[in-house]
């Protein structure tokens, strides 16, 4: 916008720089021009009146002389009587222009080399006419020209120049307040909810900036309220969790019991969490720092080991392949928890008893790749499964295990696939982008796929 307005600006004011002063130029030279022939004309009107008087070529030399153009000037006699023409001084002009001239009887001008010449007629006593010729250089006429040109070339630099001056502040006094009604749309963006932008400017942007603040009111008080209502919602819980806690205390003793017992006590926390989380003043949107994260394979392992008894009691064969090693992502380990439990558990629901499945961890030079296979018949839809608040089509199935998983991954730069698994059922892939390192080309992620298949194989 500011750039835009310096340059219509600078158009504008050049036109008129232009349609005033070559019009004003042309007028100065014409001007110098007639200066130089009035000159001429009061030089020659000094020397009518003893042209009127006398012939006498000595006489006529001092009246030349005295008029100070002796060098310019030139007198034409014609002949009269005995005595012969007589051209005093140097004649520029040809004889056929100054036969014209005194034929009719009036002033001419006329071309000559290094100038122009302006032939004067003037009577004589004897009735006869004699042209006064007078030298005017190219120099005289064009006298002064070239200064007043140099003036109005300068003065028009100086309106061209101080309008765009003008226009870039003016521009300055729009854009300032845009830029920073950008600036405040990015930071809320970015989760800064107390950004707001100062209401001065331009009428519109003004009333863009009280628009947008109060937009962003809006925004923080809608946050407020589903915070809020995450946090009643969560409270409600706590009954039903009661309930379920002092049933599994009377379940004895028992590996059953104790997972029965460990789950209510998990499921607690993870309300307590919601609840706190939900009740906090700002919302959690930095990106973890590089020291952040915790070990993949660590908590695959811990996972793994709660899972499968539930595994060993439906009669399903799993197998965990990757986790040998420490694998560190830039991902909480709650969350890469709550992830895996969301997806295991997804396999327990919707899959029948007996059904085997597979967790592999691979880590890649820019990424750390989690696959959760199983044999059960697919998801028909992926991309509803991938929606949130739409499931695989099963009974009971909301979709938010799935979308949680999506925006786990995605919060490092990764995403989630989901496909057909070498065991003929579901493949979810989890991408973790690890930060800081160069990322690797499609045929790098192709050969971790061949690679991932052949195990599979073996």
């Amino acid at each position: 916008m500011r750039w835009a307005l310096v340059k219509v600006c600078l158009a504008v004011t050049t036109m008129v720089v232009v349609a005033f002063a070559v019009p004003l130029g042309l007028v100065v030279k014409e001007m110098a021009r007639d200066r130089a022939f009035s000159n001429a004309e009061r030089e020659a009107a000094a020397v009518a009146p003893a042209l009127s008087i006398t012939t006498d070529r000595d006489k006529l030399e001092r009246v030349v002389a005295s008029a100070g153009a002796d060098s310019g000037m030139a007198v034409h006699l014609p002949a009269d009587g005995g005595r012969e023409a007589l051209d005093l001084g140097r004649r520029r002009a040809s004889g056929k222009d100054i036969e014209a001239v005194r034929r009719l009887g009036r002033a001419s001008t006329t071309s000559v080399p290094g100038g122009s010449t302006l032939l004067q007629p003037v009577a004589l006593g004897s009735g006869s006419i004699a042209v006064v010729e007078v030298y005017v250089p190219e120099s005289e006429v064009s006298n002064g020209v070239g200064t007043a040109w140099a003036v109005l070339a300068a003065v028009g630099l100086a309106l061209i120049v101080g309008s765009v001056a003008v226009a870039d502040r003016l521009g300055v006094r729009m854009v300032r307040p845009a830029r920073r009604l950008v600036e405040g749309a990015h930071e809320l963006g970015e989760g800064k909810l107390g950004a707001r932008v100062p209401e001065d400017g331009p009428t519109e942007l003004r009333l863009a900036a009280v628009a947008f603040n109060s937009m962003a009111d809006q925004v923080v008080q809608l946050l407020a309220n589903e915070r809020e209502l995450a946090a009643d919602l969560s409270h409600r819980l706590r009954t039903p969790l009661t309930v379920l806690r002092l049933n599994a205390a009377s379940l004895g003793a028992g590996p059953a019991a104790e997972q029965t017992r460990a789950a209510v006590a998990q499921l607690e926390g993870e309300v307590d969490t919601i609840i706190r989380t939900a009740r906090e003043a700002k919302p959690q949107t930095a990106a973890a720092g590089p020291g952040a994260g915790c070990d993949a394979a660590e908590v695959v392992r811990e996972r793994m080991e709660f899972w499968s008894a539930l595994a060993e009691d439906e009669g399903r064969k799993w197998r965990v392949a990757g986790v040998e090693r420490p694998v560190r992502i830039p991902v909480a380990r709650a969350d890469l928890a709550a992830a895996l439990d969301a997806l295991l558990g997804n396999v327990f629901r919707h899959t029948a008893e007996g059904t085997a499945f597979a967790v592999d961890v691979h880590n890649a030079e820019d990424a750390v790749i989690v696959l959760i296979s199983d044999a059960g018949p697919g998801i028909p839809d992926p991309a509803a499964a991938m929606a949130r608040g739409r499931g695989s089509g099963s009974a009971g199935s909301t979709g938010l295990g799935l979308d949680i998983v999506r925006r786990l991954a995605e919060a490092t730069g990764g995403d989630v696939r989901i496909g057909s698994s070498v065991l003929g059922g579901t493949e979810v892939r989890i991408w973790f982008q690890l930060h800081g390192r160069k990322p690797a080309g499609r045929g790098h992620r192709g050969s971790v796929r061949g690679r991932r298949r052949a195990a599979a194989a073996r």
